[in-house]
C-alpha cells in the first residue's frame, strides 16, 4: 500500500490526515506513506514532526472576490506551477490510493490523480463543506463526511460514506482518575472546561473572564480554561483587575495551551468552547455536553452550522459570538450545573452523535480503495 495524504492550512485539516497516516501504519507497517501540502503551512513543520516523508507543492487559494483580477491571474499560475509539482510527484510516488483532507492543496494533487486514474478519497470534516471539496466530491473515488448535514451540499453524483471525524487514540482512552490527578482537582465538583483556542478567542476570553470570577467565588465548582497563546496575558490581566489570581484560587487553572487536552476532556462536566470540527468531534466521543459560540469569521461562516448540526441533536447550546456576554454564558452554566437530568440528556445525546469507530471506517474505505 503506497499512501499519499494532503491537507494543509490549518490543524482542522492536517490532524484528520495524520490520524490516517498512523492508523494505517500500524495496521500496515510496511505501507509507504507521503504527505503533500505547502511549504508555508502548519503542515510543514507538524507533519515532519511526526516522522512523515513530506513534499510541498506551489499553492494559493483564489480570491473569494473574483472581480479582484491582478490576484486571480497570480492564484491561477501559481495552481498552474502546483499542478505540475504535483504531477512529478504523483508520477514519483505512484500512490495507490491519494487522500485529501481539505485546504487549497489538496486541488491540484486530488485532481490529477483522479484524472491518472489513481483512487482518491476527501475527508469533509465540517457541515458546510469548503469550496475545494466541494468540487472535488465531482471526480473523487469516495467522499467521507463527518456529518450526515454536509450531504446535500455536495454533487448528487459523488459516492458519499458518513465515517465522522477521526480523532486521537489518547482522547478515547483517557480516564477521569488521570485527569483528576494531573490537574489536581477534586472528585464531586462541577467541572467546567472552556476552550478559546488560537483563532478568534479574544470574545470568547473576555466571556469566560466572568465565569471564572463566578466559579473562584463558589466551591461547588472547578474550571479549567485554555485562552490560546494570544489571549493569556490579556485574560490574566483582567482576572488581576478583579483581584482573581488562578494559581491561588484553588479551583481555576488558566493556562495558554494544553498538550493534555484529552484528561482535560476526560475530567469535564460541561464544555464551553468554539465549533471547530475536530473540537466537536472529541466532545461527542467522549459523550460530552457543550455550549457552543461559533467563531464568526470562519470561511463561509461554517463553524454555526457545526453547532446547528449538536444543538438539533440535543447535544448543546449555540450562543451566537454578537449575543455573548459574561453574563449570559454565566447563566447558562450555572443553569446547566443545577439541571441534572437536561445535563444527562445532553451528554447522552453528544455520545449517540460520536462516532469512536470513525478511523476504522475511513481505513476500511482506503483499504478497499488501494486493492
Amino acid at each position: 500500500m503506497r499512501v499519499l495524504l494532503t491537507g494543509g492550512g490549518t490543524g482542522g485539516h492536517i490532524y484528520p490526515a495524520l490520524a490516517i497516516a498512523n492508523e494505517i501504519k500500524q495496521q500496515y507497517p510496511k505501507a509507504k506513506i507521503l504527505f503533500v501540502g505547502n511549504s508555508s503551512g502548519l503542515e510543514a513543520d507538524v507533519v515532519p514532526r511526526e516522522g512523515f516523508d513530506f513534499r510541498s507543492i506551489t499553492v494559493e487559494g483564489l480570491p473569494r472576490k473574483l472581480h479582484r483580477v491582478f490576484r486571480v491571474m497570480k492564484a491561477l499560475a501559481k495552481t498552474c506551477k502546483g499542478g505540475l509539482e504535483a504531477y512529478r510527484i504523483l508520477k514519483e510516488f505512484k500512490p495507490t490510493v491519494v487522500i485529501g483532507t481539505g485546504g487549497y492543496v489538496c486541488f491540484s494533487v486530488v485532481m490529477l490523480a483522479a484524472l491518472l486514474k489513481i483512487p482518491t478519497l476527501i475527508q469533509e470534516q465540517n457541515a458546510l463543506p469548503g469550496r475545494t471539496n466541494k468540487i472535488l466530491a465531482h471526480v473523487a473515488s469516495k467522499v467521507a463526511v463527518t456529518f450526515p448535514e454536509s450531504i446535500r451540499y455536495f454533487t448528487p453524483k459523488a459516492d458519499i460514506v458518513v465515517t465522522g471525524l477521526p480523532v486521537r487514540d489518547e482522547v478515547l482512552s483517557a480516564d477521569k482518575a488521570g485527569g483528576i490527578s494531573a490537574f489536581g482537582l477534586k472528585e464531586g465538583k462541577f467541572t467546567v472546561l472552556g476552550v478559546g483556542g488560537s483563532q478568534g478567542a479574544r470574545s470568547l476570553n473576555r466571556a469566560m473572564v466572568e465565569v471564572i470570577a463566578n466559579t473562584a467565588a463558589n466551591d461547588n465548582f472547578q474550571l479549567i480554561h485554555v485562552t490560546g497563546q494570544l489571549g493569556y496575558d490579556e485574560t490574566l490581566k483582567e482576572l488581576g483587575a478583579r483581584g482573581i489570581h488562578p494559581d491561588k484560587s484553588g479551583n481555576i487553572t488558566v493556562k495558554p495551551y494544553l498538550y493534555n487536552m484529552a484528561q482535560a476532556l476526560a475530567v469535564a462536566d460541561l464544555v464551553v468552547c468554539r465549533a471547530g470540527a475536530t473540537t466537536i468531534a472529541e466532545i461527542e466521543v467522549r459523550g460530552l455536553p457543550a455550549i457552543l459560540i461559533p467563531y464568526p469569521y470562519a470561511a463561509n461562516n461554517h463553524q454555526e452550522y457545526n453547532a446547528k448540526a449538536l444543538v438539533k441533536g440535543g447535544a448543546a447550546i449555540m450562543i451566537k459570538d454578537r449575543d455573548l456576554t459574561g453574563h449570559r454564558l454565566w447563566e447558562e452554566v450555572s443553569s446547566l450545573s443545577r439541571d441534572k437530568t437536561r445535563l444527562a440528556n445532553m451528554a447522552a445525546k453528544s455520545h449517540q452523535m460520536g462516532r469512536p469507530e470513525a478511523l476504522r471506517h475511513l481505513l476500511k474505505l482506503i483499504a478497499g480503495l488501494s486493492t
